[in-house]
């Protein structure tokens, strides 16, 4: 995980982006009638909600460790970030099916619609700028990997958050655009409620999306794949460590906890294998400081 890479000012932007965008979609959907912008507020409001979760999350999971939890509470932050990712299926996803259904059934014609689509265009534009911020703190952590590769090895659930929510909002304003025009064009409001449902679906597979790797990261991952072999790397190039049998890793939200198992060189005393245990430690954590619980085994063999 990047030290560069600030959540809480992603986080930030989000909320600021979409309390702005919100008011203005409820105004907009009590002012038209239309169903799809109807479904957008209730998706903005219920991501202003998702970010004061992911605010609450960062701050249980700088808690000091306890005796219940020696650990500290650094997963917190992945409770609330699943708690997130089926707020956005139901909220978002089911209410803005059911919307689109129910109308359906019963078509209202559209009023002042371009009133509708000048805040939609609005809408872009602020979650544009939302989504910009998320992309500039997630290429700090990225570095060389795809986007969609860092969202499916990322440990940092709160940004990945973010970054999903920015995507699946601009991705519910543009599909709400493009059937609300469709609307206006054809004069049918079966193209507005069919937009629901579209918007709908879209958020569902984001939610499902967020789910399933935040689930990894509540039942417990190791750090990121690229992280681990610099660990390794890091260990084997130690002058007073003969050889690396196993480095087991836990990530804890931001904080890291690692089990080392290895062979050192040849000293003449306990007391000097403990201290050259210390100082493979110090360096260790100097080259790694998101690791806070540090547990090392010297041994003859694996």
């Amino acid at each position: 995980m990047s030290a560069g890479a600030d959540s809480l000012k992603s986080i930030l932007f989000a909320l600021g982006a979409n309390f702005l965008i919100a008011l203005a979609k409820t105004a907009g959907a009590v002012f038209t009638g239309s169903s799809s912008m109807l479904a957008e507020a209730i998706h903005s409001f219920a991501d202003c909600a998702n970010q004061a979760l992911l605010l609450w999350g960062l701050k249980e999971g700088r808690r000091r460790p306890s005796a219940d939890h020696p650990l500290g509470y650094g997963k917190a932050i992945y409770f609330w970030s699943f708690i997130v990712a089926l707020m956005l299926f139901s909220m978002g996803g089911l209410f803005s099916v059911y919307e689109g259904i129910h109308k359906l059934q019963a078509p209202e014609p559209l009023s002042n619609a371009w009133v509708a689509i000048a805040i939609l265009v609005f809408g872009i534009g602020a979650e544009s700028v939302s989504l910009w911020g998320c992309l500039r703190e997630v290429n700090k952590d990225r570095g060389r990997q795809s986007l969609w590769r860092w969202f499916r090895e990322s440990r940092q659930s709160e940004l990945l958050v973010v970054l999903a929510e920015d995507v699946a909002a601009l991705g519910g304003l543009a599909l709400a655009l493009a059937f609300i025009g469709l609307a206006l064009a054809t004069g049918n409001p079966m193209w507005d409620a069919a937009g629901s449902i579209a918007i709908g679906v879209l958020l569902i597979l984001v939610a499902v999306l967020v789910g399933i790797e935040v689930k990894a990261l509540l039942i417990g991952q190791s750090v990121e794949t690229r992280v681990l072999d610099r660990m390794r790397a890091h260990l084997a190039g130690d002058a007073e460590v003969e050889g690396v049998y196993k480095v087991l890793t836990q990530q804890l939200g931001r904080d890291v906890m690692v089990a080392v198992k290895a062979r050192m060189r040849p000293v003449d005393s306990a007391a000097s294998l403990v201290a050259a245990i210390n100082r493979v430690e110090q360096r260790f954590r100097a080259a790694f400081p998101q690791v806070q619980w540090l547990f090392f085994e010297p041994d003859l063999a694996d």
